[in-house]
């Protein structure tokens, strides 16, 4: 699949407002939650291969309607408030204070656990000092419930609340789905809370799928799913879901020159958020495969340019002491090269393949070292001047900071 980037501004959708300005806004039942640049992009095949896909029908004879999921689902989806620390510099020195944002969420378990995003209950990498979830009641009533941060996972975008099931209204966990099995042009609605309006649906299509989408932390989630059901600030968290009724999405982000929903709206695959959920709830944090290197994407007209021997695959600019790949042997560069206005660091590997599969970009390289578990072994085949290797690597624990 080809790869395209989009230029246009991205806006995570639960960011921090002034809890004074939260107070008086929800006097008026609108309750924005501010923005921040990201990008979006779409992925290459992670297979490599070409060819036609039967396509099954994707709207089956017992589809839903988008009332009758709502009425379904509606009851497990939540508000979700949180209260972040801050610290503005003034005019005497640093002042601490607090700001609040407004996201969504859903319930999963019928023991208070709801999934929702990381960026929502988190800022920066600093966890909210508190958070509450609104549960939807019959007509305009509604319950309120303080929650508890089980993990938060910003590599992915997800994070795990709990409640108190005795003190909750009777949950209504949602099912989850396979988003691996999400269709282009197959009916999805999103519930949340747009603009601070509470309990919203808005129904569309799959757009698009296999988007690679930038968490908070600058780490690619892979095979994100593109939708043109209206996405706006505050349906972050939120469910996207497909017409059985089942979640095959968290809401996540827009792409957006205006700032509003502009038919761009971006979700994490839910088969991602689920195994997050249950490394969250077992460990309070996800592990993920590291394999240690720095690389840059070789194109075929790049890979021309600078002498390369193989037309694709990922360049290794460097590689960090210590890490599986020092371990293994695999090197960095120590040349720098500009090709139009960008700085590629020659003299290194040129990985190709991993367990035999091809390597043609840095997000696939993440995405398949990312699909295994710390302490898996992978053979890494390489480039290495005119000559190939194939070297095994034990792959380790992505640190915190590297």
């Amino acid at each position: 699949m080809k790869q395209v980037r989009s230029h246009a501004i991205v806006f995570v959708l639960g960011i921090a407002v002034t809890a004074l300005a939260l107070v008086a806004l929800m006097a008026f039942g609108v309750l924005p939650v501010g923005q921040k640049t990201t990008v979006v992009e779409q992925s290459q095949a992670a297979t490599g291969t070409t060819g036609t896909t039967e396509i099954s029908n994707a709207i089956s004879s017992d589809a839903l309607t988008p009332a009758q999921i709502y009425q379904k689902d509606s009851a497990g989806v939540v508000e979700v408030v949180s209260t972040l620390d801050t610290t503005t510099q003034g005019v005497f020195g640093p002042v601490s204070g607090q700001s609040q944002a407004l996201g969504s969420g859903f319930v999963v378990s019928d023991k208070g656990y709801i999934l929702t995003n990381a960026h929502v209950v988190s800022s920066n990498g600093q966890a909210a000092s508190a958070v509450s979830v609104v549960f939807k009641g019959k007509g305009s009533q509604t319950t309120r419930l303080a929650a508890k941060i089980v993990g938060i996972d910003e590599t992915s975008d997800v994070a795990v609340l709990k409640v108190d099931p005795a003190k909750a209204p009777a949950l209504d966990p949602l099912t989850l789905g396979n988003s691996a099995g999400a269709q282009v042009g197959e009916p999805v609605v999103a519930i949340g809370n747009p603009l601070g309006f509470d309990f919203s649906l808005t129904s569309g299509i799959v757009s698009a799928t296999d988007r690679n989408l930038q968490s908070p932390n600058g780490s690619t989630i892979s095979n994100g799913i593109q939708t043109d059901a209206a996405i706006n600030e505050g349906n972050s968290g939120g469910p996207l879901i497909d017409s059985s009724g089942k979640v095959i999405g968290i809401n996540e982000q827009i792409a957006s020159q205006s700032g509003g929903n502009q038919g761009l709206g971006f979700a994490v695959p839910i088969d991602t958020a689920a195994a997050v959920m249950s490394q969250l709830e077992k460990n309070g944090k996800v592990a993920y495969a590291w394999l240690g290197v720095s690389g840059q994407t070789v194109s075929p007209d790049v890979a021309k340019a600078l002498g390369l021997k193989v037309s694709d695959g990922v360049l290794v600019a460097s590689v960090q002491s210590g890490s599986p790949a020092a371990k293994a042997g695999i090197r960095g560069g120590q040349r720098q090269v500009t090709l139009q206005d960008q700085v590629y660091v020659t003299g290194g590997d040129v990985i190709t393949r991993i367990d035999g599969q091809a390597v043609t970009s840095n997000e696939q390289l993440s995405t398949l070292i990312t699909s295994h578990k710390p302490g898996d072994q992978v053979t890494v085949t390489v480039t290495r001047g005119s000559s190939t290797t194939t070297l095994k690597v034990t792959l380790g624990t992505r640190p915190t900071v590297f």
